[in-house]
Order: structure tokens, then sequence, then C-alpha cells
């Protein structure tokens, strides 16, 4: 009985494949809701699909102690609403996210000053607060993905040889590697409400999208988020087969500053996941139905 403390994107790829491999699952998460940065309707059809796998959860939980030794017999306590309960295990993940570790390294003896939150502090051009030191990745404060850092070190790379590179306004995708995957570029439903921006909001079941029959994989769906006062497309979130891989057609779309029409018309072959696009941004409203944002996203989702 594996016991998974956080319900991010860690703990939940990591609570799927141990539940598939035949262990016992109970995830707690201290937020109301799993992967805490994405949509409501988005975090509710994981837990749909991954409850359906027969794996437990505890949202809204706080974790109080924990007694044992993870691979023999651990227990966990925690506090809900309706009390103290405790949850016996086998084993125990913890997949709370990470913190920098920076302290008592000697930085501030070169000068270079962390933020609030322990990471080195950078400006846009990733330069520190120290001459000639530059920082990149997860230590910098930088979105903790691989390619992340990877982009980094290219901006890092090129203002070391006199050009103008710096982090902002770039396009950060991200996937979650799940069975059906999650990907994600751009802004979600939340954030535009958080953001006070008018958008159209469109949505596909993946059970309408023609490949899906075939393979079937027909759990989950796309979403796109575009800009009311034109077309440009400004997020997209797929949960489905092969997400990631579509996301990339939507993002490259988006670098370009394509409106939303070169997809929806574009000829996509058949039968693949990324022909569900066509019919995706044929859902996106009429520009006046933009003001659809302004009702509480609950409802909205």
């Amino acid at each position: 009985h594996l016991i998974v403390l956080g319900g991010g994107y860690v703990g939940l790829e990591l609570a799927q494949a141990y539940r598939r491999f035949g262990s016992r699952v109970t995830v707690i998460e201290h937020g109301p809701q799993l992967m805490s940065r994405e949509d409501p309707d988005v975090t509710n059809e994981m837990q749909r699909i991954l409850a359906a796998e027969g794996i437990q959860f505890l949202l809204s939980a706080t974790a109080v102690n924990v007694h044992g030794r993870s691979g023999k017999d651990v227990s966990v306590t925690v506090r809900t609403s309706s009390g103290e309960q405790k949850i016996d295990g086998s084993d125990l993940l913890v997949a709370a996210g990470r913190i920098p570790n920076t302290q008592g390294i000697g930085l501030e003896e070169a000068g270079v000053a962390l933020d609030a939150r322990g990471y080195v502090r950078v400006n846009d051009r990733l330069e520190t607060t120290a001459p000639d030191v530059w920082a990149m990745g997860d230590c910098a404060g930088s979105p903790q993905f691989t390619h992340v850092a990877g982009d980094d070190f290219r901006i890092v790379r090129d203002n070391l040889a006199g050009e103008k590179r710096s982090t902002r306004d770039r396009l950060v995708p991200y996937c979650m590697f799940t069975d059906p995957p999650l990907a994600h570029v751009g802004l979600s439903e939340r954030d535009a409400q958080r953001d006070g921006l008018a958008v159209r909001a469109a949505k596909l079941p993946m059970s309408a999208v023609l490949r899906t029959e075939a393979t079937d994989e027909t759990q989950g769906f796309m979403k796109a988020i575009v800009s009311a006062d034109d077309d440009l497309i400004l997020g997209f979130t797929m949960l489905g087969a092969e997400a990631g891989e579509v996301m990339a057609a939507v993002q490259t779309a988006m670098l370009a500053k394509l409106p939303y029409q070169k997809l929806r018309d574009a000829i996509l072959t058949h039968p693949t996941m990324a022909e569900g696009l066509g019919p995706l941004f044929e859902k996106v409203p009429p520009r006046s139905a933009s003001a659809k944002l302004t009702r509480p996203l609950a409802a909205t989702a």
C-alpha cells in the first residue's frame, strides 16, 4: 500500500504507475483539488480517470505526523474538516514539491543574493546580483522543467556572446505523463479570470476525435482559449492520448501568432489525434460571447 503525499504531477504519475504494478495507492493532497494550477474541469476529469483505476484520494487533508519506516510499515495521520484519521501503508512517497538547495554554499561571499524563497535572484537575462555570474534552471526560480533549463542555457549562452535575450514572454509548455497524458501551453481559463482578460473557450471531448475510436482511447478532452479582442490563441490544454504531440502543433501556431481559424480550416491527416483540432476550433464562440468568463469559473466548468 503506497501512500503518496502530494497530488501534483510527480505524485500522480507515480501513483498511477504503482497502481498498475498492483499496489494499493492513496494520494493525500493538502489543497482542495489535484494539480492546483489546472482548471477544475481538468482536475476533475483526471481524478475520475485515476479513481476508476482504484486510486484513493484525500483532498484538503494535512499530514500531521508519520510513524514507522517506508518500505516496512508506515502510518500517516491526516487532519481533514471531519477530524483526524490514520492511514496505514507499507511505503511512503513524498511528492510535495521541491525547494532550492542554495543555503550554506557561500553564495553570499560571491555577492550572489537570494530571493525570499531561497532561489538565486536573477533578472530577465538570468544575471545574478554579482557581476559576471549567471544562474539557470531550477535554482534561478525558473519553471522546474528540463526543457526550460535548456532554454535558460541558450539565453545565458547568447547573452555571453553579446546578444540580447531574455526570459520575458517566453511560451512554456509542459506535460504530465499519466495515461492519458496531460499537456498545456499558455493561459488557462483560471489564468484569464485572474488577470481580468476577456476570452473565449472551446472544448471537445476526445471521444469526438475519430482516431480515439480506433485506438480505444476516448477519455479526456481538448480545450482552447482564444482572445476576445482578436482571434489569437492564448492557451491550449489537452487530457488525452498523444497530448504532448498535439499541443506542439498549437504551440507552433501560437508562436507564429496565427489566428485560430488557420487551425480550424487546416487539412489535418485522417485519422490522427491532431485531426481533432479542426472541430475543437469550430467550437470557438463568436466574439460577442466573450463575456462568459465574467461568471464564476466553477459555473463555466
